[in-house]
């Protein structure tokens, strides 16, 4: 297996409600290797959302360490926070999260500007991701011209953009018919394995299993094995 390139060890989060404290990770530790795609399941409350939050620099853990692309991630400022999510993560949701007055083009030309490529630079690459994931016929057109599953590539299409090593999806077949939910689960394998990069998938869907490389599952904010998730659901 190639090198780590997003790790956990030993994170916790702790939330406040009111004069109460609800403990959402307990102490939570693992890996993700360039050219592997891991499943994390587990049932709403789990704390699958909270830890890919964690690993994705959005929310900071109450304790334990974080290292994403080699590098361990120490602070809780945002301004750091979101200069790793820029260089090293790309982020695929369950809603999709287009610009409905973008074109497929110009969403992830938006996303590179965000990342510091723009002009032609952010066109050159804008069209390469989106013919990656056979999107280059449909350059543009507006969401609302596409096919739920062509949205979800637009969606990856922008995650992909600036090439980072981690890509984080959140139940992304969640909005998917069977066949189309399919074809996006094996986009994520081969993205995994031919481009090198670790990818997360946070689901419910079992299908997942049928390409991931590990499965990890989640319950009561503690990891349990795959199979003991599966045999809970």
């Amino acid at each position: 297996m190639n090198d780590t390139v997003l790790g956990v060890r030993d994170v916790t989060k702790v939330f406040a409600e009111g004069r109460q404290r609800v403990e959402v990770l307990k102490g939570i530790t693992m890996d993700v290797a360039a050219g592997e795609l891991v499943a994390l399941e587990g049932p709403s409350g789990s704390g699958k959302t909270t830890l890919l939050s964690i690993m994705g620099c959005i929310l900071t853990p109450s304790s334990g360490e974080l290292a994403v692309a080699g590098r361990p991630v120490r602070s809780s400022d945002e301004a750091a926070l979101r200069e790793v999510r820029r260089q090293s993560i790309g982020f695929v949701f369950q809603q999709y999260n287009l610009f409905p007055a973008l074109t497929a083009l110009e969403n992830v030309e938006y996303s590179l500007n965000v990342r510091g490529v723009s002009g032609r630079a952010a066109y050159v690459e804008a069209k390469r991701v989106l013919a990656r994931v056979g999107l280059g016929d449909r350059l543009g057109f507006l969401p609302r011209d596409l096919s739920g599953g062509q949205k979800q590539r637009v969606a990856i299409a922008r995650a992909l953009a600036g090439s980072p090593p981690v890509l984080l999806a959140d139940e992304p077949t969640a909005n998917l018919d069977t066949a189309t939910g399919a074809q996006i689960l094996d986009l994520f394998q081969e993205l995994a394995k031919a481009e090198d990069r670790g990818v997360l998938v946070v689901t419910h869907d079992p299908k997942v299993r049928r390409v991931a490389d590990r499965v990890v599952g989640i319950r009561d904010g503690r990891l349990v094995d795959g199979d003991e998730e599966k045999a809970a659901a």
